[in-house]
């Protein structure tokens, strides 16, 4: 799989079938009140910078950001397909997520996800990431983890 990975707006059919693939997976794990995943009109009014992952023009992978207006931002609705799953296109979403993130002026990237996203969470401190407390506008959530990491420029 050589995947490639652009910017794109999460408003196509395509893009919600992924999303509708990741909630489906979240609803398997989590109670409703601990799904905080935002639809598509929730991306577009945070305005989430939102990249896809497409492997020979089919959407494999999906993930964006949302900036906070002050140098931080929360990563959002990161998501990759059954098959593509285990092949490195996690790394590269985030990967690119976060560089176009300090092309953009982000400093400290946050994140909030379910305790029982193992293979997510494991990613997340591999890249560097770190567990913190709730911020924004969440609460805490004992089925929550939330994480942060300061993104630095490429020296």
């Amino acid at each position: 799989m050589t995947p490639t990975i652009g910017r794109e707006s999460p408003d196509q059919a395509e893009i919600r079938d992924l999303l509708a693939q990741a909630d489906l997976r979240s609803a398997g794990r989590y109670p409703e009140d601990s799904r905080p995943g935002p639809g598509i009109a929730a991306l577009l009014a945070l305005e989430v910078r939102f990249l896809v992952a497409r492997d020979a023009g089919r959407a494999v992978g999906c993930g964006g950001y949302a900036p906070g207006g002050d140098g931080t931002a929360e990563l959002k609705r990161i998501f990759v397909i059954a098959g593509a799953r285990g092949t490195g296109l996690g790394r590269a979403l985030l990967q690119a997520i976060e560089a176009d993130a300090i092309g953009h002026g982000i400093r400290l990237m946050r994140l909030e996800t379910g305790i029982r996203s193992v293979e997510a969470i494991g990613l997340y401190r591999r890249f560097g990431y770190r567990e913190t407390g709730p911020f924004g506008a969440y609460g805490p959530d004992p089925l929550s983890v939330f994480m942060e990491k300061t993104l630095l420029p490429p020296a």
